[in-house]
């Protein structure tokens, strides 16, 4: 009589670091850089020729793999943290080490 065994396979979670770049379409006008720029200006920093602001979010999570994790985070971008209309975002992804 034979018995078999059932393989599972397991797959850990793993912790990754994502730094959040949020930034204005460079076609969409940028108030606050603006104000920025006249400050600087005002500051004797002539050389300055352009400023646009944006948002920096960093944020950890878990997923499956980093291909899961990037998926993940462009929904979260989309969905909340940038406004597709007017803005871009970029991010990295860092894998953390387990403690």
């Amino acid at each position: 009589m034979f018995s078999f065994l059932s393989v599972t396979q397991t797959h850990q979670a793993q912790t990754y670091q994502a730094q959040i770049y949020v930034t204005l379409r460079p076609s969409v006008l940028d108030p606050a850089g603006t104000a920025v720029q006249s400050g600087l200006k005002h500051m004797g920093y002539d050389n300055v020729e352009q400023v646009r602001i944006g948002k920096y979010v960093e944020l950890v999570l878990t997923a499956s793999d980093e291909a899961a994790a990037r998926e993940q985070l462009d929904r979260i971008c989309d969905q909340l943290l940038a406004n597709p209309v007017i803005e871009n975002y970029r991010f990295e992804l860092m894998a953390v080490a387990k403690k």
